[in-house]
């Protein structure tokens, strides 16, 4: 096929030899099989701003590394400067979170190159050299569903060890290899440490799994592993191979009501005489003029 203007600098650069097709088009970038030398790859083409349906939230952008305060100070006035270089850090931001995941041996696609705002990456097949299916897309009995599921709490577990979180997992951005679920898309992925909807963003993330893998095993609905796993994590407990129950019991202990309410009562007891006092002054008669001030 004509190679897409995007792919071209590849193309020049030595880095793709061929375009074969088109692989999908989501809300965010275009995807494309290529052939580098013997080996089929991707090459993921983002899409610009605005033309792109997923917004760039404030919340996934918190905690990420700016260059330098002149580019922060861009960014936060939106010059068209400031515009480019916050989408420049957007496309970046699955880059950088690729090679960190694939060092912490979390299972994602293996990152190859960027340029131009084109990824190069592995392309995860099916095991016969087509792409793998989406997790979506398949059919499962209950007990490949609860082994699914358990790979995919561990991977989120190494990845928040390797301080992040995805941030939009779903069963529509986990692609299913012949030896288990991948993990794709990851630009809007979060720093768990310096981020303050880290949390929330990791509960989201593991209760879509165990709904969508709960189609299948209804008892996976009922985990609480983000709650687990997140309590681990901030008590530095938390490891790649922590091997979790899926349960967490919350902190059932009950302030002591009998010792608030005897402090409460001392403070109004207190606040009483305080006032009892200025109004006993204010009440109090006039000292007498003395003689030698008529």
């Amino acid at each position: 096929m004509k190679t897409p203007k995007r792919i071209e600098p590849l193309v020049e650069a030595g880095l793709v030899d061929e375009v074969v097709r088109p692989l999908m088009s989501g809300k965010e970038a275009a995807v494309y099989v290529v052939r580098c030398g013997d080996e089929l790859r991707c090459a993921k083409v983002y899409k610009e701003a605005n033309k792109r349906s997923f917004r760039q939230a404030s919340e996934y952008q918190e905690g990420r590394k700016v260059r330098n305060s002149r580019d922060a100070r861009a960014m936060a006035k939106g010059s068209k400067y400031g515009r480019k270089e916050q989408e420049d850090a957007w496309q970046s931001a699955e880059v950088s979170a690729l090679y960190r995941l694939a060092d912490a041996g979390v299972r994602v696609p293996k990152p190859y190159d960027f340029l131009d705002g084109v990824l190069l990456m592995e392309m995860v097949d099916d095991g016969e050299g087509d792409a793998a299916p989406r997790l979506n897309d398949i059919d499962l009995l209950p007990e490949d569903a609860r082994e699914f599921h358990a790979m995919m709490i561990q991977e989120v577990v190494k990845m928040l060890c390797a301080g992040l979180v995805h941030g939009d997992l779903s069963e529509f951005n986990v692609l299913m290899a012949p030896d288990g679920p991948v993990i794709i898309d990851l630009p809007q992925a979060v720093d768990a440490a310096g981020n303050n909807h880290a949390f929330k963003m990791l509960d989201r993330d593991v209760r879509n799994m165990a709904e969508y893998f709960g189609q299948f095993a209804p008892e996976l609905k009922y985990t609480q592993y983000a709650k687990e796993m997140w309590a681990l994590y901030q008590a530095g407990e938390l490891r790649p191979d922590s091997q979790l129950t899926g349960e967490f019991a919350s902190s059932e202990s009950k302030a002591d009501i009998d010792s608030v309410m005897r402090e409460i009562k001392a403070a109004l007891a207190e606040e009483a005489r305080r006032q009892a006092m200025l109004k006993s002054d204010d009440d109090s008669p006039a000292e007498p003029t003395p003689p030698w001030a008529k």
